[in-house]
């Protein structure tokens, strides 16, 4: 079933972290649809990923944390929509700093769903580490949950809030691609980096099934659930494609393809802690009509054409996720 939708125009967007990795690629494209955009970040790295959108008058850039609620419920109160993306990402980060971690992807949460008007609608970026391991290796939304990091069981927390006021959830895959915001702690970014500047790398767990969407069909996701949201509210969407299913050692080969110079040695050192080794279902958000555009070959020429070119400075950043 494909939906024919009628496109909303002018709603007011709230985005949270809306400078970032997603953010930084999501923003412009609700701007280019029409939208007004109010983007609440912390902005740790600076405002400088959404630079490109310095002149449209429907951009609005709010310096705050969603920690604070008091200041978050003044400034969300007017928004039709909120998107959420602000959290402390990938089991590495979490593991760091686990109080930051539960306190903004947890409790952070809880102050935007406790503070929604009766009115407003919530869009949540989950991903797949809130399954954990998956007996069979095959997962549908269905599939009972059971995340295995702090990462993953703070998104599970996370989902487990929105569902309360009939939320949109959607589990990304891992996420590649160039953004304005720039992360290089990504599988296939990580991967591609290290083939370009050192000419080598390791690879643990290669047998593992992985799922990967690139950061644009990301957006495009988000803005789907907007104009698919009566449709879609208080369920959970996993969101990439089934053509982007792959084992590490393939996401290697189509590496090896681009960089036919670099050298990929297999390693027993390393272990993913979510446990992410298994197929993904797409068929629940593909019957709506979302389909990813972007393959891991585009995106690793992509990758090819701008990494070797970025500056120290910018790399020194996205070291620092």
């Amino acid at each position: 079933m494909v939906l024919d939708v009628k496109k909303i125009t002018s709603a007011h967007i709230f985005v949270t972290g809306g400078a970032g990795y997603i953010g930084s690629t999501l923003v412009p494209l609700l701007l280019e649809n029409g939208h007004r955009v109010t983007v609440y970040d912390i902005f740790y790295y600076g405002s400088e990923s959404l630079l490109s959108c310095s002149l449209n008058p429907n951009l609005h850039l709010i310096k705050g944390d969603i920690r604070d609620e008091a200041h978050l419920v003044e400034a969300m109160k007017d928004a039709d929509y909120i998107i959420h993306l602000a959290g402390i990402v990938g089991y590495p980060a979490c593991s760091k700093d686990p109080e930051l971690a539960i306190s903004t992807n947890v409790n952070g949460t809880e102050n935007i769903v406790r503070n929604l008007k009766p009115n407003q609608r919530i869009i949540f970026s989950s991903t797949g580490s809130c399954y954990g391991a998956i007996p069979n290796g095959y997962c549908t939304e269905e599939t009972p949950i059971n995340p295995l990091s702090l990462y993953g069981s703070t998104k599970a927390d996370g989902e487990k809030l929105v569902k309360e006021v009939n939320g949109v959830i959607l589990r990304l895959a891992t996420i590649f691609g160039i953004s304005q915001r720039l992360r290089l702690d990504l599988l296939i970014n990580d991967l591609m980096f290290k083939a370009l500047t050192e000419k080598t790398f390791d690879v643990y767990e290669a047998h593992f099934k992985r799922t990967f969407l690139h950061i644009k069909d990301v957006a495009r996701a988000f803005l789907f659930a907007i104009e698919n949201y009566e449709l879609m509210k208080g369920q959970v969407y996993n969101v990439g494609g089934d053509s982007l299913n792959f084992t590490k050692l393939e996401i290697c080969n189509f590496i090896r393809e681009a960089v036919q110079d670099c050298v990929i040695t297999p390693s027993s050192q390393g272990f993913d802690a979510d446990k992410r080794d298994y197929k993904v279902s797409y068929e629940k958000i593909r019957k709506l009509g979302f389909e990813p555009k972007i393959s891991v070959r585009d995106g690793i020429r992509e990758l090819k054409m701008f990494l070797p070119s970025i500056s120290n400075e910018f790399i020194l950043k996205t070291k620092n996720v």
